[in-house]
């Protein structure tokens, strides 16, 4: 049974995670319209602050970004910081 504080973990997760991915194809959008862009930090912030499966979509499903090295080393490392912190709340209420 999952308990109560990962499930909220997760639902946070996908949440941010599908805001940041709306993040990304929106700055994507603007781009191609050469219009104001999203800044680069709130990009990266987003995907950090939970948002880093959004952001692996955004990079590769949109290939938005993909030739910013620190773009690709974020969300990655993100990623797996939330995989991470989903364990460790997954051990402490078994």
């Amino acid at each position: 049974m999952i308990s109560t504080g990962l499930l909220i973990y997760l639902s946070a997760w996908f949440l941010l995670s599908l805001f940041t991915f709306f993040l990304y194809g929106n700055d994507k959008k603007r781009s191609i319209k050469n219009k104001y862009r999203i800044q680069e930090k709130t990009l990266l912030l987003a995907s950090f602050l939970l948002g880093s499966l959004g952001g692996l979509l955004g990079l590769y499903a949109l290939r938005h970004k993909t030739k910013h090295w620190y773009f690709v080393v974020v969300n990655w490392l993100s990623l797996f910081l939330h995989i991470g912190v989903a364990y460790f709340i997954f051990k402490q209420t078994m």
